[in-house]
């Protein structure tokens, strides 16, 4: 937590070195046109082999996600801020074995506060979201996971080409399905976006840590690359190696590559520099 404490710092301290964001005028009017109903996190079907263990065609698989959020009112709620609910289902598919069985799905919906945050040109800089969000996995018995929690979620642009974020919960009614949970998911994370040719290579990384004081925590790189002529479809390249990966096996290691094919999300791209 110290060190998520102090990134976050970080983040909001250090000062942007470019110019020619989006102004606050420019930003609203964007809002004004953009739909309502739009991707909220990266949409994506990826597929890969373990590297933790063997290889088989029990232990390789699929990972999918589907996330997206609809706006609530087109103007502004009180504090130049919006409204808006949010969804990511996200599931583990064992497409390689007979029958093609899902080993898990994560629901997780919201309800989510967003605040954009300007500089002293009055250019935007920064978001920031409150929401109040539920996770589970819809099973019952001894197989179900759930939890809810409260998560404040900030992003800052660091540089030209670096959108730096973080994200911490504080959660409740988690206890009687999966009472250890925090050790190993802990109380938030760090994400990371560098931009290296705009709409066409990024790189991402995602860092967590449990609360154990043995590392039990979970680090998620990608390397995104566009060969499409479209605006968000690109290759994704995953590696995720730790734990708390989905719901079901929260406190089981794994360390899986996978590849496949992403819809990027555009719900940062207002803190980049324009062209």
């Amino acid at each position: 937590m110290k060190i998520l404490f102090a990134l976050f710092t970080f983040c909001f301290l250090l000062k942007p070195v470019y110019a020619q964001r989006l102004t606050k005028e420019e930003l609203q009017d964007s809002v004004k046109t953009i739909p309502s109903f739009t991707i909220h996190k990266d949409n994506y079907f990826i597929t890969g082999v373990p590297t933790h263990t063997g290889i088989s065609k029990k232990t390789a698989d699929a990972k999918y996600q589907v996330s997206f959020k609809q706006l609530l009112f087109r103007k502004k709620v009180p504090q130049d801020s919006y409204l808006f609910l949010k969804y990511t289902q996200k599931a583990f598919w064992n497409i390689y074995e007979f029958s093609s069985p899902f080993e898990e799905i994560n629901f997780n919906p919201g309800i989510a506060y967003s605040k954009y945050f300007y500089d002293k040109d009055n250019r935007v800089n920064s978001l920031a979201t409150l929401a109040l969000e539920h996770e589970s996995n819809g099973r019952d018995s001894i197989y179900s996971r759930s939890w809810n929690f409260v998560s404040l979620e900030y992003h800052r642009a660091i540089s030209k080409k670096l959108v730096a974020g973080v994200k911490a919960w504080l959660p409740f009614y988690y206890k009687e399905s999966n009472p250890d949970l925090m050790d190993y998911s802990g109380y938030g994370q760090l994400n990371f976006d560098y931009e290296f040719i705009p709409n066409r290579l990024y790189a991402q990384l995602m860092l967590q840590k449990g609360l154990s004081l043995d590392w039990k925590g979970a680090a998620r790189p990608r390397i995104l690359y566009n060969p499409f002529n479209s605006v968000n479809q690109f290759i994704v390249l995953e590696w995720f190696t730790g734990y708390d990966e989905n719901l079901i096996e929260y406190d089981q290691y794994r360390s899986v590559i996978r590849i496949g094919f992403l819809l990027k999300s555009n719900e940062f791209d207002f803190l980049r520099a324009r062209k």
